[in-house]
């Protein structure tokens, strides 16, 4: 239901410094429109520093973030708004809304301040809700509802601002397996580019067309999964003895980790 179509997303030796310390360290990154991009790594690698700096709640020392060609940092947050939207683990500031309000919100970017909604964005919160499968929820609290339900809810409200990335931060985090796959199933079909970070590797690699491996502030592997996801980047990087196999259905890399015991 995107009218804009999938962004490239281009990162350009981008560097973020805070107290002294060097969270991330020129960072490189390429996301081809219409691609779903993870960013993996262990705490502290940088990961959500660096999708905060693509979209915009903090700005990069040096380097550069371009959307098809545009370097977002020399935008409006209104525009910047417009072509970025942002799926959080969780929702602030929605206590008493109804799932719809939640979602109207997504317009925001598209009206002027506290235009009320018109009929065009009363139909595409419609479409937006009919496409996460919750427009039987419409009419209930947000803050009521399951953890599956709130995520699908945040990405309809993403896609009624029409971006063309989506940026996704934790978005499986203590959800259910079902709900994991089916958000990430979700996320997957919905004809946006996605950079998103993840920490479960299987369902990184099950679901991500690419992989950026940080740590402590650098790439320090890219590429597909089945390139990126080795016994040596995960004893290296994660410092864990894992089994590395293809999963016969899927192709796709399946991880077994090994305790340091045995």
């Amino acid at each position: 239901m995107t009218a804009r179509p999938p962004a490239e997303l281009r990162v350009e030796a981008v560097v973020f410094e805070i107290d002294g310390r060097t969270l991330l360290d020129a960072v490189d990154l390429s996301a081809a429109a219409g691609l779903t991009v993870g960013l993996v790594g262990p705490n502290g690698s940088g990961k959500t520093t660096l999708l905060r700096c693509v979209y915009g709640a903090l700005r990069p020392d040096a380097g550069r973030i371009l959307l098809d060609g545009l370097d977002v940092g020399s935008v409006r947050v209104r525009d910047r708004a417009r072509r970025i939207a942002v799926v959080p683990q969780d929702a602030t500031g929605t206590f008493g809304l109804t799932v719809r309000e939640v979602v109207s919100m997504g317009r925001s970017p598209h009206k002027r301040f506290w235009e009320a909604d018109g009929p065009d964005d009363v139909r595409r919160v419609d479409a937006a809700l009919a496409r996460v499968g919750v427009n039987p929820l419409a009419e209930r609290a947000f803050d009521g509802l399951s953890g599956g339900e709130r995520q699908r809810v945040l990405i309809a409200r993403a896609l009624v601002q029409e971006p063309g990335l989506l940026a996704l931060d934790e978005p499986t985090n203590h959800l259910d397996i079902r709900y994991q796959l089916e958000i990430l199933s979700l996320v997957r079909g919905l004809g946006t580019t996605n950079l998103v970070v993840l920490h479960d590797l299987n369902l990184a690699a099950a679901y991500c067309d690419l992989l950026y491996v940080l740590d402590a502030g650098r790439v320090v592997a890219s590429g597909p999964p089945v390139e990126v996801l080795t016994e040596r980047v995960l004893a290296e990087v994660y410092g864990v003895r894992a089994s590395v196999g293809v999963h016969p259905t899927t192709g796709v890399p399946t991880l077994v980790y090994l305790p340091p015991d045995r």
